[in-house]
C-alpha cells in the first residue's frame, strides 16, 4: 500500500470579500453598528461620511440589515466611500466587479480596485489581487506578482495566503522550487488550523521533503487533518498505522481510518481495508468496526 502524494492545490474554494475591523470605530463595531438606524446613516452618507457611506452599503449588501438587499446600491455607497479612499469599501467593490453582483462582471475594474485597498495594507484585497494574478483574470496571467502580493497578506496571518504560499514554493510557480520554504509556509496555515496545509506538511515530514523525515511528525499532521474530515488524510494515518510509521503498528486503527475513508469513496482506501480485515481474527475485527464507527461520527459526519 503506497501513501497518496502530496496535494497541491493551490486555490481555494472560498474567494474572501469581508475584510477584518481595522477602519472600523468602537461605536459601529459594539452591538453591530451599536443602534445606528438606517436613517442616520443615509443622513452621514449624504454628507459625504466615507464611514457611513460604507456601513450604508454593508446594509444593502447583507440580508436582514432593515433594507431590502440590492447589490446596486450597495455598489453606489461602496464606490463613495471607495473613491474617498476606504480601504474596506475598495475591496467590496471589487469584490461585486469579481462576482458579478449588481453590475456587470469586470476582472479589470475588480483588480483596479483590490489593488488600491491592497495598496493601503488590505490583507483581504492582497490575497484577492494575489489570486487575479494566478489565474491571469483581466490581467496578465503573473506568478511573481500572484507571489508578491500572497506574500504581503500571508504575512498578516492571512492562512490561505500562506497554504497557497507553501503551494507556489512546491511547485516552484513564481519563485524557485523550494520545499523547505514550503514547508514553512504549510507550517503557519497548519497551525491556524487549515485542513490541506496540515495534510501537506504532514507529507512532507513523512516523505522528508523540506524538513528532516519525522514519521511522528507526519502522523502528527496526518491526524490534525484526519480529525478535521480530510479523506487522504485519513487513508495515509491507516498506512502509518498498517506500517507502524511513527508509531506502534496496529491493525485495528488501521483498519478503522481506511474503512471511514473507504465510505467517502476513496477506492485504494476500500482495498487496503479489506487487506487488513484479512490479517484480523473475528474478535479484533469487531473491535475494529466499532472503532470505525465511533471515528465516522466524530471524523465523518462532521463534515457532511
Amino acid at each position: 500500500m503506497k501513501q497518496v502524494k502530496s496535494i497541491r492545490l493551490l486555490l481555494v474554494v472560498s474567494f474572501v470579500v469581508l475584510s477584518g475591523t481595522a477602519f472600523m470605530p468602537r461605536k459601529v463595531l459594539a452591538g453591530n453598528d451599536a443602534g445606528i438606524s438606517v436613517e442616520e446613516l443615509e443622513q452621514g452618507a449624504e454628507l459625504g461620511i466615507a464611514l457611513m457611506q460604507y456601513y450604508l452599503g454593508l446594509k444593502y449588501y447583507n440580508i436582514g440589515q432593515g433594507v431590502p438587499q440590492d447589490y446596486k446600491e450597495a455598489m453606489k455607497w461602496f464606490r463613495k466611500a471607495a473613491e474617498q479612499g476606504y480601504a474596506d469599501a475598495q475591496l467590496l467593490l471589487g469584490s461585486l466587479y469579481f462576482e458579478n453582483l449588481g453590475v456587470p462582471q469586470d476582472y479589470i475594474e475588480a483588480a483596479k480596485w483590490f489593488r488600491k485597498a491592497a495598496e493601503q495594507g488590505n490583507a483581504d484585497a492582497q490575497y484577492n489581487l494575489g489570486l487575479i494574478y494566478y489565474e491571469g483574470r483581466g490581467i496578465p496571467q503573473n506568478y511573481k506578482e500572484a507571489i508578491k502580493w500572497f506574500r504581503k497578506a500571508a504575512e498578516q496571518g492571512f492562512v490561505s495566503a500562506q497554504y497557497n504560499l507553501g503551494c507556489m514554493y512546491t511547485d516552484g510557480k513564481g519563485v524557485p522550487q523550494d520545499y523547505k520554504e514550503a514547508a514553512k509556509w504549510y507550517r503557519k496555515a497548519a497551525e491556524q488550523g487549515h485542513t490541506i496545509a496540515q495534510y501537506n506538511l504532514g507529507y512532507k515530514y513523512s516523505n522528508g521533503e523540506g524538513v528532516p523525515q519525522d514519521y511522528k511528525e507526519g502522523k502528527k499532521w496526518y491526524r490534525k487533518a484526519a480529525e478535521q474530515g480530510f479523506v487522504s488524510a485519513q487513508y495515509n494515518l491507516g498506512c502509518m498505522y498498517y506500517k507502524g510509521r511513527g508509531i506502534p503498528q496496529d491493525y485495528v486503527k488501521s483498519y478503522a481510518w481506511f474503512n471511514i475513508s473507504a465510505t467517502q469513496g476513496d477506492e485504494g482506501a476500500s482495498t487496503a481495508r479489506d487487506t487488513v480485515a484479512e490479517q484480523l481474527s473475528p474478535d479484533a475485527l469487531a473491535k475494529a468496526q466499532e472503532l470505525s464507527k465511533e471515528y465516522y461520527k466524530k471524523y465523518v459526519e462532521p463534515f457532511q
